[in-house]
Order: C-alpha cells, then sequence, then structure tokens
C-alpha cells in the first residue's frame, strides 16, 4: 500500500500531461491530472489545432482565385469570420471531451482547478483540496509574451486571435517567427490588410536562412508589407482604430495589432521557488535527460522546460516518461532530426539541420536545391514557388536535412523525415523513384549539388 493519494499527479492537461497521465494510468499508476484554463492546453485550444482550421480557410480564399484557371466560376465574397469561429470552437468542444474520455477511460483522476505545490510531495487545488503524490509531473507549457510598452493594453496575442468577434479589416503583426507569419497568412488569407514588422534583419531567423526569405517574396506577391529592423515603441487608440508608433518613424493605423514575440515558461506561482527546483535564466524548468528536475521526484516536460517547443516532442516526452517510472521502459527522447511544418503561406516542412547549423557544427556539405513553379499554379493567376534544398554530408553522401516551401510541405516532410531519422544517404534518395507528377519528386532527382560549403 502506498502512502500517497497518487502515485503520479501531473500538473497541467495540455498534449504532454494528457499523454504521461493516460500512459502511466494504463500501467497500472493511480494518476491525477489537475488544469486550470481548458484540457488540451496551448495545442488544442489557442495553438496547432484552431491555426490550421483558420489557415484551411484563408487557403480557400487563394483557391477561388485558383479555380479561375480551372474553368471555375466562383466567389469569395460571402465569407463569414462569426461562422468559420463558432465551427472552430465546435471542432475545439470535440478534442477536449476525446482528451478527457481517453484520460477517464486509462482511469485518471481529472481536476478542473489550479494546483500549486505546497510542499514536495503535496499538491493543493484552489478548489481547497489537498493530496499527496508519490512523483509530480509539472506540464504547465507556456504563454504568449507581451513588451513593455505605452498601450500595450490595446494588443492582443495568439491567444486572443481565436475569439475575435469580428475579422479585423487592418491588422499589425509584430514578430517574425513562425507564429507571426502563420497569421499573417491567415489574416492576408481571409481578406485583411496585414503589415508585418519585426525587429531583425530576417523573418525565420531559427530556421533555413533561405526558406525565410522564399517566405518573404511570397508574402509580398499576397500583398503583405513587411518592415525590418522595426520595433513598435507605442499604440495609442484613436477614432477608428490603433496608432502604432515605431522606432524608425513608421507610424501606421490598424484595427488589430497582435504580438508575436515569443512565448514564456509558465513555470512561476505554483510553489516551485520554495521547494528549491532549479530554473535556466529565461525562466525554464531545467530538467536532466530523465526530465527530472534537481528534486528526484518532480519532473517537468513541455514548453515549461523550453526546450523544443512542439506539440509532438512534448507527447512523445509524456509517453516516453510514463513507461520509464511505470513499465520499466528506458527510452528517452532525442531532439535531433524533429520534423516540423509552419502554416504560412505557402507552408514550410523541415528535418534536420540547416545550412546556418551544419556550418556552426564544421561540417563539410553539399547544398542541393531547386525552385519552380508546380504543375498547380501553371493555369492559375498566382505565381506561387516552391523551393527545395537538401543538405549532405561531402564523403559519406548522408542527408543531413531536408526543407521545402510550397504546398503539401508538412504532408511530404513527414516521410522525409523517416528517412533522414533512418540515416539515409543521398545515393538512398537519387535510387527512389519518384511520383510524377508530384512536387515531393524533385527531392529524389535533384542531381547536381549548386555549392560545397564550407
Amino acid at each position: 500500500m502506498t502512502q500517497y493519494d497518487f502515485d503520479l499527479f501531473v500538473i497541467g492537461g495540455g498534449s504532454g500531461g494528457v499523454r504521461a497521465a493516460r500512459i502511466a494510468a494504463t500501467h497500472g499508476a493511480h494518476v491525477a491530472v489537475a488544469e486550470e484554463r481548458y484540457m488540451g492546453g496551448t495545442c488544442v485550444n489557442v495553438g496547432c489545432i484552431p491555426k490550421k482550421l483558420l489557415a484551411y480557410s484563408a487557403a480557400f480564399g487563394h483557391g477561388f482565385e485558383d479555380a479561375a484557371g480551372y474553368g471555375w466560376k466562383c466567389s469569395a465574397d460571402e465569407f463569414s469570420w462569426a461562422q468559420l469561429i463558432a465551427n472552430k470552437d465546435m471542432e475545439i468542444s470535440r478534442i477536449q471531451g476525446v482528451y478527457r474520455a481517453m484520460m477517464s477511460n486509462a482511469g485518471v483522476t481529472i481536476f478542473d482547478a489550479r494546483a500549486v505545490l505546497a510542499d514536495e510531495h503535496t499538491v493543493e487545488l484552489s478548489t481547497g483540496e489537498r493530496f499527496t503524490a508519490e512523483r509530480i509531473l509539472i506540464a504547465t507549457g507556456g504563454w504568449p509574451n507581451l513588451p513593455e510598452i505605452p498601450g500595450k493594453e490595446l494588443a492582443i496575442t495568439s491567444n486572443e486571435a481565436f475569439f475575435l468577434p469580428d475579422l479585423p479589416r487592418r491588422v499589425l503583426i509584430v514578430g517574425g517567427g513562425y507564429i507571426a507569419v502563420e497569421f499573417a497568412g491567415i489574416f492576408s488569407g481571409l481578406g485583411a490588410d496585414v503589415t508585418l514588422i519585426h525587429r531583425g534583419m530576417a523573418i525565420l531567423t531559427a530556421f533555413d536562412h533561405e526558406l525565410g526569405g522564399a517566405l518573404m517574396h511570397e508574402m509580398k506577391d499576397q500583398g503583405i508589407k513587411t518592415h525590418l529592423h522595426s520595433v513598435t515603441k507605442s499604440l495609442e487608440k484613436v477614432e477608428g482604430g490603433i496608432r502604432v508608433t515605431c522606432n524608425d518613424d513608421l507610424v501606421i493605423e490598424v484595427d488589430c495589432v497582435l504580438y508575436a514575440t515569443g512565448r514564456v515558461p509558465l513555470a512561476h506561482g505554483i510553489g516551485l521557488e520554495a521547494l528549491g527546483v532549479a530554473f535556466e535564466t529565461d525562466g525554464a524548468i531545467v530538467v536532466d535527460e530523465d526530465d527530472r528536475t534537481n528534486i528526484p521526484h518532480i519532473f517537468a516536460i513541455g514548453d515549461v522546460t523550453n526546450q523544443l517547443n512542439l506539440t509532438p516532442v512534448a507527447t512523445a516526452k509524456g509517453q516516453a516518461l510514463a513507461e520509464r517510472l511505470f513499465a520499466g521502459g528506458n527510452r528517452h527522447v532525442s531532439l535531433e532530426n524533429v520534423p516540423t511544418a509552419i502554416f504560412s503561406s505557402p507552408p514550410i516542412g523541415t528535418v534536420g539541420l540547416s545550412e546556418e547549423q551544419a556550418k556552426e557544427r564544421g561540417i563539410l556539405f553539399d547544398v542541393f536545391k531547386q525552385t519552380f513553379r508546380p504543375l498547380k499554379h501553371r493555369l492559375t493567376m498566382r505565381n506561387q514557388q516552391t523551393f527545395m534544398k537538401l543538405i549532405v554530408e561531402h564523403g559519406s553522401g548522408k542527408v543531413l536535412g531536408c526543407h521545402v516551401i510550397g504546398d503539401d510541405a508538412a504532408e511530404m516532410m513527414q516521410g522525409f523525415a523517416v528517412a533522414i531519422t533512418a540515416g539515409a544517404t543521398k545515393a538512398m534518395f537519387d535510387q527512389t523513384i519518384g511520383i510524377h507528377p508530384t512536387s515531393a519528386e524533385e527531392f529524389v532527382t535533384m542531381r547536381t549539388p549548386v555549392r560545397i560549403q564550407p
């Protein structure tokens, strides 16, 4: 008989926490989950799922335009933002129910309450209840960050963007990362006049530099205005909108200002500091390779650790942790060769090393790349281009990185991620028969490197 109420208490009902709880319970552990906001966390409620639903809707706007080249006569004049948001909410509600059902069916106890640590083994809920647990998992995720400038209360973040009562006519996006470019594409595709400003010299600097350049070109063709080296100084409510003043004498008036300038770990204010849990300088929880904090029975996974903030990574870590703790497993999740997608317009798919990362590691490598107008757009008015790139280790021929911007980028990248994880070489790519006519076949038909680096 255990001396604790639960074998595992999970604080946070996002993707990582839910997976850890469910897998632990299926292996016989007595498990509880406490979630104070919405079951499913960021991904389900204000992240991946609703974002992609909105991106699908925006793509229809381009699709109506493209359809004319294929003989269709149709119009995009009757779009309803209210209907889109209502349908999105209905789907999110369905997924929340699925999450709850999966945990309940596995025997997990669910608390819809805020949880804090009263001591190393005691969790106190906002309901006043207290429970003890042999092990505790922190999976509270992250939260959007707003800069301290005058008028910041007039801005929104990605959290609020999914619940706007109306589609804004003029939108300013502040930021140059994947959330910023995704929302720029969404609002533009739905008919808004979009401006994006970013303090840096380029967008998407965390990815291969040529992807950001290619997307900038596509954004310009879509009418999205971009200003680099620009920082907002103040926001001011004026008649008919919001006046935004920047450091480069840029002054614009818009209806909505969306900040996508990073996220911070939600690790503070839940009792960890008092227990002496170690934090990184950015506020993330320090964990070892076993996802363990400096307190041996307290663990942390997902965005709260700020290692690689992707839903599938948190999910994989949650499962691996539960199996190690309750099923005798020894699997650890590698953060190498993690595929990811940016649901920009057009979307981006990437896996493995960027050119910049390969240089930093001192690797001698060949670059293969191709830019072309895909078959779909040969009959449309839009001159949308697809860009593909392979980073191949010189000598061994091992494919180190695979990058694409274009239609269906995310779908094709999942398969290539398997190949790169398995250690595929360029010779193996070359031996693979392409599927014709597709854009993906270009990855197995590129024969001549454009350069050798460094």
